[in-house]
């Protein structure tokens, strides 16, 4: 974009001259701190199932038994090598999310404004820096215009700053935003140069918070670690007063301790979030913060813009109106012919538009501007004063001045304001506002034009202190998006209630909302009368009402912390400098990734990349289908764990034949073919075809309702009952204990690969969930079926577990016990769906 109206005393760098100076002073990047590889090893040392593993592996050796001691330590190694994968996807995952969620800021080079990353800004760079920007590298101001700048974050002081290049401290500061007006700045500082990245060395000792989910699932693991070691204690006192055999009597404690640690939860965590994040960028949606994953699901009501989210944003001025013609003149007709009086009203409206337009609106005046003016004028005008967008509701105002000193001074804004600092009369008011009726019941935006005469040098402090000459109006129109009724209609079958929230005036939304079959479109508030009710009053009112019109951020604002008053969970989609408060407040602040703000951006947990609102309906989709499938992994475990630690724990504290059946190599070969299934099987789970036509999920502080964990409950008690049948069978048979051993383990296994089945549904059929595409299921299932082969089959490795070769009916009948004892569930399942067939 070339600049135009502006008086900068440079064009900025050459592209000689940024790789001159990036080779020179380095690029604008913070490089503090990393994990490295050493502290991830360390981290899986401190692991409490490596350390059992350790001190088992050790005792092995320590007793003489070279190679169980070797098969743990290889075992740690393979765990610790699982571990390094799963981490090193979730953080190549994490780190391709960073990349799309770095910033970009506008610089001048050879003489265009361009938009860059802001790591790439450097050292000389010509910065240009507007309303809604946060501020990239620390500068010297050259130019400005009713510059104002937020500098708390440096100064702890929440007040704007006015700056120009004659102020006594006419520096730009990095990480400060911009509250109005434009500057451009040479850059002097970058990277850990400038003031916030000296002050930046401070915060590695900053932590990242953990999210609610993240501590609740790390409280269940600490529960568990806590009465794993106190169920160890009891296991290895009644072991060591039975044997009075010390190192002995430790193994057999240290496998229950092994099968009650869940160890797999975490892991599958921070696997499914990050991957979940990551899935969804390549969607085209930024997840900035790991908590939305998980309140995604959860949304109950959305709160959207009109321009740019419901329509395209493709502002083209369509209609005009004059005051001194007294008429409409539709610009898209080809015979329409315009007077001088709709020429100026034109000019006018560029004159009150930006230099460098970067809003629809003004670049649709900005190119009338070309197409109707014989000559054109804006290069022999500077812009000496500006009032930037400001009011209820808003206007702005420019001041222009040419070498001459011929003075132009122009204003735009919402019909009401102009007409509030304009001299017209009664006759002249009623007409305008049935004009501006007309206008907008056809779904139109409409912009007032003004005009003043000022000749002082000393400005008033706002801009409603002149006194204008109404000029006339324009008509833009933006026409709705192809998909937005599909969209909304999708939002609806999910039980989302969506709700309009708008700075345009009730006609115009209202025009358009009823085209694209929004609910509750006919009755409306705005903001004005808002900011009259109580607090009571307006927790109904935004129960009953959809469509909130002329809204300012502290209307807003308070619709937002009303909905969540009335325990919504509210989604809300911004742009803005002024939508940024909401967008904080919201539990799902969505900023828009092309028209946004860098505010809006930084004030959201979550960023459209194209703008687009069906991919908000695909990130609820991938938020419930997370939430859901981690739900899926975790009661995975808690079903299987069961059987596995009454198994080991049962049959000593009842005094069983065999009573310690496995040792830690079997427990440590059940925990390698579970861990795959629940973090890797799960994650890569498919959305349920029934996900978007239920209700939002009560969003509690409970991961796990009661209903849940008992359904966990319960399978892990069956496939533990039929586990222990299958012992006592055994040992009626007087099988010896490796054989007893063998059985009881081919009964865990099975129950495994058929849970993991079963368990991709609570609601559908195994029938249907075999159709299900996740090509990682036939893997793990038949990965595992091969290594169990291996075990049963391979002499040196089934002597090496304690195992023994089965014949037709030994094989058989674990496997059948093993099936039963978890195929039961489909019963369940099929009552489930006949009650919701009976209930529709």
């Amino acid at each position: 974009m070339q600049l135009t109206g502006f008086d900068a005393e440079t064009n900025g760098l050459n592209d000689a001259q940024v790789i001159a100076s990036r080779a020179k002073n380095g690029s604008n990047r913070m490089d503090y701190k990393k994990d490295s590889y050493l502290d991830l090893i360390v981290g899986i040392i401190k692991e409490p199932m490596t350390i059992l593993l350790l001190v088992a592996s050790t005792i092995y050796f320590i007793s003489g038994k070279t190679a169980d001691g070797i098969f743990l330590a290889s075992a740690i190694l393979l765990i610790s090598l699982i571990s390094t994968f799963q981490n090193k996807r979730s953080r190549n995952a994490l780190k391709k999310l960073k990349n799309f969620t770095k910033p970009h800021c506008k610089v001048i080079r050879n003489g265009v404004v361009v938009e860059i990353k802001t790591e790439d800004i450097v050292l000389g760079d010509c910065l240009l820096v507007e309303e809604g920007a946060f501020i990239s590298a620390d500068g010297i101001i050259i130019h400005s215009n009713d510059f104002s700048v937020n500098e708390s974050i440096l100064t702890g002081e929440s007040m704007a700053v006015n700056k120009d290049k004659t102020a006594v401290d006419k520096m730009i500061y990095q990480g400060t935003n911009v509250v109005g007006g434009l500057a451009i700045a040479t850059v002097t500082q970058i990277g850990a140069q400038t003031q916030l990245g000296k002050i930046g060395k401070s915060l590695e000792a900053i932590k990242e918070e953990k999210t609610p989910l993240e501590i609740q699932i790390g409280n269940f693991v600490k529960k568990m670690a806590i009465a794993g070691f106190i169920i160890f204690l009891i296991v290895w006192m009644i072991n060591y007063f039975m044997s009075y055999n010390l190192l002995d009597s430790l193994l057999q404690a240290l496998t229950l301790a092994m099968s009650i640690l869940p160890e797999e939860i975490p892991i599958a965590f921070t696997t499914f979030m990050a991957l979940g994040a990551w899935r969804m960028m390549k969607e085209g949606i930024i997840v900035k913060q790991m908590k939305t994953v998980e309140t995604l699901g959860s949304a109950t009501v959305i709160c959207i813009d009109k321009t740019g989210t419901i329509t395209k944003n493709e502002m083209s001025l369509a209609k005009i109106y004059s005051l001194k013609s007294r008429q409409i003149t539709n610009l898209t007709a080809l015979d329409e012919k315009l007077t001088s009086d709709e020429k100026e009203l034109i000019k006018l409206s560029m004159w009150a538009s930006e230099p460098i337009p970067f809003d629809p609106m003004e670049i649709a005046l900005h190119q009338e501007y070309m197409t109707i003016s014989g000559k054109d004028e804006r290069s022999n005008f500077k812009m000496i004063h500006e009032y930037p967008l400001s009011g209820t509701p808003p206007m702005m105002t420019h001041i222009f001045e040419n070498n001459l000193g011929t003075r132009i001074i122009a204003a735009k804004g919402a019909a009401e304001a102009i007409i509030a600092v304009s001299n017209v009369t009664t006759d002249e008011k009623v007409e305008i506002e049935n004009t501006i009726k007309t206008l907008s019941s056809q779904g139109y935006r409409v912009l007032a034009v003004g005009e003043s005469h000022f000749e002082a040098t000393t400005y008033p402090k706002t801009q409603q202190e002149y006194l204008f000459q109404f000029i006339g109006l324009l008509a833009f129109y933006d026409p709705p998006k192809e998909n937005i009724r599909t969209v909304l209609e999708h939002f609806y079958t999910a039980g989302i209630e969506v709700k309009i929230i708008t700075g345009d005036n009730a006609e115009t939304t209202s025009s358009i909302a009823k085209q694209i079959g929004f609910g509750g479109y006919d009755k409306s508030m705005s903001g004005k009368e808002l900011v009259l009710l109580s607090e009571e009053e307006l927790k109904k009112v935004v129960s009953e009402i959809n469509l909130f019109t002329r809204m300012f951020p502290e209307a807003k604002l308070r619709i937002i912390n009303t909905l969540k008053s009335n325990n919504e969970i509210v989604a809300m989609t911004g742009d803005g400098v002024n939508d940024g408060p909401a967008l904080k407040a919201a539990h799902i602040g969505i900023a828009m990734g092309k028209k946004g703000t860098e505010i809006a951006k930084q004030a959201a947990s979550l960023i459209l990349i194209d703008d687009d609102l069906s991919k908000m309906v695909h990130a609820i989709a991938m938020g419930r289908k997370i939430y859901a499938n981690l739900k899926k992994a975790i009661q995975f475990i808690i079903s299987i764990h069961i059987p596995i630690i009454l198994t080991v724990f049962l049959p000593l504290a009842l005094g069983w034949m065999y009573p310690n059946i496995f040792s830690p190599i079997h427990i440590i070969f059940l925990e390698l073919i579970m861990a795959p299934t629940c973090s890797i099987v799960y994650e890569n789970e498919p959305l349920e075809k029934n996900t978007m036509n239920l209700k939002p999920r009560s969003y509690t502080t409970s991961f796990f309702s009661w209903n849940e964990l008992s359904t966990s409950i319960v399978q892990g008690v069956v496939i533990t009952a039929g586990t222990l049948a299958v012992y006592q069978y055994a040992i009626a048979q007087d099988y010896n204990e490796s054989l007893t051993r063998t059985m009881v383990f081919l009964v865990l296994v099975t129950a495994n690969i058929l849970l993991t089945l079963i368990n991709r549904s609570f609601y559908y059929s195994i029938l249907t969930t075999l159709r299900y595409k996740n090509n990682l299921v036939l893997v793990i299932i038949m990965v595992t079926i091969f290594l169990t082969a291996l075990l049963l089959y391979v002499p040196p490795i089934t002597a090496f577990f304690r195992f023994e070769q089965l014949d037709l009916k030994q094989l058989l009948l674990p496997i059948s016990v093993g099936c039963v004892s978890v195929l039961w569930y489909e019963f369940v399942k099929i009552a489930k769906r006949r009650k919701s067939e009976s209930e529709q």
